[in-house]
């Protein structure tokens, strides 16, 4: 709450706090920084606009004289672009240098007569002017001020201490006695201290520059004895330290304020209603509009409270997200190591497997290349020992000699080379690989590793929503949700309902609404309905069972679209009559097939001695001749004198007893014993009209123009009817 108790300007706590149009706080104080004057030969901001400071800067100076903030040739335009200045960042207007006494005196006796002055809210930034009661203008905050005493007086804060501190670290100076802001050289003690004009004077310079006549003579000067003033660096002098007064009409002190204006929306005296602006506004006594006012912020309280309860919940929910975050990163992170760990192990393994691989080819080839060279190198010694011993044969000169071995050397070196076949003399193997590893695969795979979503699964059980759950009339109006923090996809939901008598569930709706109304049920029976969701994965379970009952007995009228077009309707439907001299026919809202319903009709208008008809019919009934004509209406037609029964244009059991203006015709319906039974002002009209009838049906009335008619509904059974048994 601490910071409801803060300025938005100085960011210590309210001292003397005015309440701006927009509704916003700021300090007294504070609010004469932030006063900007213009000339009137220039245009105020329009309200919200920021304004604009020429200059960077300033130092203040150690007096500052509220009616001359700036010089004839200043702008007069203000900002509040976030500076150090201020703690909340508001930048506040330098003051001018200290006028002379010549102009001083001349602005206090004539007032700002060349500029106006204005505010601009230091939180939402926009502006309002200054009317002749300057800041006085604005009304006291009272209540705030309380509230900030109390809170410091609670917290052993001293009051206006840290007000006092702030003032001190911005203006860099203790506080002092009061001290008159005309005086030129050496200021003597104010004496009092003009709230309309917010300038402190002596007693010598309040006679010069503020008697008590003319323009003056309504503005409310304050002794000054109790207030103090900063150090030379501080901006303006304040009241905080001033005794506290009961508080009263800004405009007629002597009053206090009694009555609070609905149109200006604030409280007023007496003496303001007699002759002030607030003589033709709309009033009330300010005692009732206060408890209203305290109601009506109570009940706003009671919600903000439920929401509040709602916001602890929800972030003792979200920390305790916030650890399952943190467990199941680490779970998964642990996961993920183990998983890619798994997969460089495989990766090893294969490895070994490929190098296993290479090994044996290398050695094969190795064993093929030294198995040729072994081959050929005894081959090549055998035949260079035969070319040798060959030579050395042919060296010798004996005929006889040469000749006795010369046909077996021919054979041998003839079979030596035929050893050498072609091919003997080409490597069985190549010196290359013929392996080549097929990596494109895995690498394209290791690329693509990554996160999955994990395998749907079927949405989980609904929740339903208790507080919007409930019944009208024979109608049932059902609302759900999923649970929170539901990652699983909903496609839809399925809602079920039984038959309102125990029975089996049964199917009323299928789509991807959370709020389904079913209509048409019984009346008087309790309901058991369920609610699942499904997705393409499956079927969800079921919700609990709520159980909800229909309206006792029947609240319908009328129905428009289940009329002739002749039916003229009025009085929300309950009224009927027709446009034509020939009978029409008109149905209720309601239909009906089990319990005990009964319902009247009262004759507002009874012309000519026509025949209306009454009773119950089917949806599909004939509607532009008299009700009982067709199989699809039961009904008692009556005239004046006497009345009849009809079905299938069947006449039957003429009883005595007709209707006319006023008269009330009571029709029950009881589908527990199928009857049919009808009343003329509370007499039973003849025997049971109908029997065995069983389906469904809807109140019906038939009628021309020469009869009006009011529908009555939501009645009890007649006691007659329940304590005896009906004619027969």
């Amino acid at each position: 709450m601490e910071e409801e108790l803060k300025c938005p300007v100085c960011g210590s706590f309210f001292r003397e706090p005015l309440i701006l149009p927009c509704s916003h706080n700021v300090c007294l104080p504070c609010a004469r920084t932030i006063v900007v004057q213009t000339p009137e030969s220039e245009h105020l901001p329009h309200a919200g606009r920021p304004l604009m400071l020429m200059g960077a800067d300033y130092d203040f100076p150690d007096h500052l004289d509220k009616m001359s903030l700036y010089s004839e040739t200043d702008s007069g335009y203000g900002s509040y672009t976030p500076s150090l200045k201020s703690p909340n960042g508001v930048r506040v207007l330098p003051p001018a240098p200290a006028p002379s006494l010549s102009s001083s005196s001349s602005r206090a006796l004539h007032g700002p007569l060349c500029s106006s002055s204005s505010i601009t809210c230091p939180q939402c930034h926009r502006s309002a002017s200054l009317d002749e009661r300057g800041l006085r203008g604005f009304q006291r905050n009272r209540l705030l001020e309380t509230i900030v005493q109390r809170y410091q007086q609670e917290r052993g804060f001293t009051p206006g201490a840290e007000g006092n501190a702030a003032a001190a670290e911005t203006a860099c100076g203790a506080s002092t006695s009061a001290r008159c802001q005309l005086c030129d050289n050496n200021p003597a003690e104010a004496a009092v201290m003009c709230e309309q004009c917010d300038v402190l004077y002596c007693s010598s310079c309040q006679k010069k520059c503020h008697p008590t006549r003319g323009p003056f003579a309504k503005h409310r000067l304050v002794p000054a004895a109790h207030i103090t003033q900063p150090g030379p660096n501080a901006h303006r002098p304040s009241t905080a330290n001033a005794t506290r007064k009961f508080p009263t009409c800004a405009d007629h002190e002597l009053e206090n304020y009694s009555m609070y204006c609905l149109n200006c929306r604030t409280p007023v005296c007496y003496q303001c209603l007699q002759e002030g602006k607030h003589g033709k506004h709309e009033m009330k006594a300010l005692g009732i509009m206060w408890k209203q006012h305290k109601a009506q912020l109570s009940q706003a309280l009671s919600g903000i409270s439920d929401k509040a309860k709602e916001a602890k919940e929800f972030l003792v929910q979200l920390k305790s997200i916030l650890q399952q975050i943190q467990e199941n990163g680490l779970e998964y992170e642990a996961c993920l190591v183990a998983q890619c760990d798994a997969l460089v192990d495989a990766l090893n393994r294969q490895k070994a497997k490929l190098l296993t691989k290479v090994t044996k080819e290398r050695e094969h080839k190795f064993k093929v290349v030294w198995d040729q060279i072994n081959h050929c190198t005894l081959k090549l010694r055998q035949s260079t020992g035969l070319m040798e011993y060959c030579l050395e044969v042919i060296k010798e000169n004996d005929p006889s000699g040469f000749l006795q071995i010369s046909d077996a050397l021919i054979k041998r070196v003839q079979s030596s080379q035929e050893q050498w076949v072609k091919g003997a003399l080409e490597p069985k193997v190549s010196p290359e690989f013929d392996l080549t590893l097929d990596n494109e695969p895995l690498l394209q795979a290791i690329h693509q590793l990554d996160f999955i979503q994990m395998k749907c699964k079927v949405p989980p059980v609904p929740l339903l929503q208790l507080e919007k759950c409930c019944t009208r009339n024979n109608s049932v109006t059902l609302a759900w949700r999923m649970p929170p923090f539901t990652h699983n996809p909903v496609d839809g939901y399925i809602l079920e309902l039984d038959d309102g008598d125990g029975g089996p569930f049964r199917e009323v709706y299928l789509g991807k609404e959370t709020l389904c109304t079913i209509d048409g049920l019984h009346f008087n029976s309790t309901y058991n309905a369920r609610v699942k969701a499904f997705n393409s994965t499956g079927l969800g379970p079921y919700s609990k069972t709520v159980v909800l009952q229909t309206s006792d007995v029947a609240f319908f009228t009328f129905d428009p679209n289940a009329a002739h077009r002749d039916i003229v309707l009025s009085n929300e439907n309950m009224t009927a009559t027709c446009s034509s001299y020939d009978d029409r026919v008109v149905l209720g809202t309601a239909a009906f097939s089990k319990g005990i319903h009964y319902w009247e009709i009262q004759v507002d208008r009874y012309d000519n001695h026509p025949d209306p008809a009454f009773g119950v019919a089917r949806i599909n009934v004939v509607k532009d001749m008299m009700l009982g004509k067709d199989d699809k209406a039961w009904a008692m037609y009556v005239d004046n004198n006497r009345s009849w029964f009809m079905h299938c244009n069947s006449h039957t059991n003429r009883a005595e007893g007709g209707v006319c203006k006023g008269t009330t015709v009571g029709i029950l319906l009881d589908l527990v014993k199928r009857l049919l039974i009808f009343h003329i002002d509370g007499k039973q009209q003849g025997p049971i009209a109908f029997e065995n009838i069983e389906g469904v049906f809807m109140p019906a009335v038939s009628l021309n123009r020469n009869v009006q008619v009011t529908l009555h509904t939501g009645l009890e059974v007649p006691m007659i009817y329940r304590q005896t048994k009906p004619q027969n």
